[in-house]
């Protein structure tokens, strides 16, 4: 495999052909006020037993009414807060017929870490969830009660409910990864190489000189972060920006999208959790210099067995 091509490839990048930056949508100033948005009384509407991450015993005080979207956290976590709705999350989560209280959907609930998704996965399969999910942190259980409009209507129809019952949702927010790079600015005296801004929501943009690409591969540490170290065998959780070096074009994104996963590239080996990390590949075989920028998130744990 050409080197460019073995690089973006064990990146995990998913190919998009951008004209311009996305910025991920985030929460107004990324300040949260999860507690004042919050409706304690959702709680009195159900009662839910079992540990966190594990099928929750759940039973609903049906019939449950509600005029419009409301939730509550039954469990606090301590892990990170969900800032924007691309920002990388695993979730289990389960639906109650309100009138009825009986389960219509329930998700794996089987300690599988790599279950990655975002706000905008879930938000897609059910509109309510954004609300549901702004601002919440990792470990966290959150009860909430969906009107019909926002569980969608095409669940409406496809569970069989009335056109005005409510949907019971209880989930687990079982991790949160970072929303972008986090830690101390390295400085960096190679000359002839790109310089990296950041938006306020961590969305990099790349500044390529005009003077000729290495020859010879270059990878740099732009912010080191203080999480775990990345081994030859991780699975990581990634945010990568690709321009091609000649005609300063970003060609590929995950940026706004959903999360990145895969094997660690031999380039970031090494590199801890939080870092922000520039990779420059050279021209090799046809396919044209490239620059790199990754945003290390987060390291997908191992089952346990």
């Amino acid at each position: 495999m050409r080197k460019t091509s073995a690089v973006l490839a064990t990146l995990s990048l998913a190919v998009l052909t951008l004209t311009g930056c996305a910025s991920a949508p985030s929460f107004a100033g990324d300040v949260c006020d999860r507690a004042g948005a919050s409706t304690p009384s959702v709680k009195d509407s159900v009662s839910v037993e079992g540990d966190l991450g594990e099928a929750p015993d759940v039973t609903v005080y049906s019939p449950v009414k509600a005029d419009e979207t409301s939730f509550a956290d039954v469990i606090i976590g301590e892990g990170n807060t969900l800032t924007s709705t691309s920002q990388p999350m695993v979730l289990d989560i389960a639906f109650y017929g309100g009138e009825s209280g009986e389960k219509l959907y329930e998700s794996e609930f089987n300690g599988d870490p790599s279950r990655v998704h975002s706000i905008s996965y879930w938000a897609e399969r059910s509109e309510g969830l954004e609300t549901v999910l702004e601002c919440a942190t990792g470990g966290s259980r959150i009860v909430a009660v969906l009107t019909p409009e926002d569980f969608g209507e095409a669940n409406v129809e496809a569970f069989g409910l009335a056109k005005d019952e409510n949907v019971v949702a209880v989930v687990d927010l079982q991790d949160v990864y970072l929303a972008h790079a986090e830690g101390a600015s390295q400085f960096n005296d190679a000359r002839g190489l790109p310089t990296v801004v950041r938006a306020p929501d961590g969305t990099p943009g790349v500044i390529i000189p005009d003077s000729d690409a290495p020859t010879e591969a270059v990878t740099q540490t732009l912010i080191k972060g203080d999480g775990a170290k990345v081994e030859k065998d991780s699975t990581i959780v990634t945010n990568i920006m690709a321009l091609g070096w000649d005609d300063k074009t970003v060609t590929s994104s995950s940026w706004g999208a959903e999360p990145n996963i895969g094997p660690a590239a031999e380039e970031l080996v090494g590199a801890t959790v939080g870092s922000q990390l520039l990779v420059v590949v050279p021209e090799a075989d046809g396919n044209p210099a490239t620059a790199i920028v990754v945003d290390i998130l987060g390291i997908v744990p191992v089952p346990e067995q």
